[in-house]
């Protein structure tokens, strides 16, 4: 959905709430109901007569965020669910570099579930992986948002290692210490120290 369809229908839905229940919300959905279904019946005539006799017009028409969103809305859109979502992963492979190589399309399910496979350098990466699959979904979300979801499989739902953390102002773990800096500079890292004899009470 465009930007401009997507604050209009969050407005109207705000408005919606804040009606108190009873008659008058009900008349207000009905009246809202029959508005969107007169203009959807208009713009289909409009998609037919075009589609007849000047299909590139209506193909143009449909590459429009606001008029495409629309056409959608109606389920009038001129290019079928898989071709958006080809174009889609089109679009974005630029933006992904050598990951997106590996990004096949398996098709969508009887669940309305689109299904994609990852492969490539992203195996063994998770970070990477997730920030991928999550460019792929709203790029695939944005070009079908039909569909019921997106499922990308050949990412490792495990957590990138990390480093213990210490807290400012606070020493390293009891028996590690900082190395003395050597002659060519400072020390790396942090080692273990020898054992320190415990102190024996005079």
């Amino acid at each position: 959905m465009s930007r401009t369809a997507d604050m209009i229908g969050e407005r109207m839905e705000n408005l919606l709430r804040e009606l108190p229940d009873g008659r008058g919300k009900q008349v207000t959905e009905e009246l809202i109901r029959l508005v969107v279904g007169m203009y959807g019946e208009g713009l289909e005539r409009v998609a037919v007569l075009l589609a007849e006799h000047d299909r590139a017009v209506l193909l143009r028409l449909a590459d429009d965020d606001l008029v495409g969103s629309l056409l959608l809305l109606h389920d009038l859109h001129p290019v079928d669910v898989d071709t958006r979502i080809q174009q889609a992963l089109d679009q974005v492979r630029p933006y992904l570099g050598s990951h997106a190589g590996g990004v096949e399309y398996l098709g969508v399910d009887g669940d309305g579930i689109a299904r994609l496979r990852l492969e490539g350098n992203c195996e063994g990466c998770p970070s990477s992986a997730m920030t991928v699959k999550m460019t792929i979904e709203g790029a695939i979300e944005r070009a079908a948002p039909e569909i019921a979801g997106v499922e990308v499989d050949g990412v490792s739902a495990r957590e990138p290692e990390t480093l213990p953390v210490f807290q400012v102002g606070m020493g390293p773990p009891d028996g590690w210490h900082a190395p003395e800096p050597s002659a060519g500079g400072a020390g790396h890292g942090w080692s273990a120290s020898p054992e320190v004899p415990k102190a024996v009470p005079s």
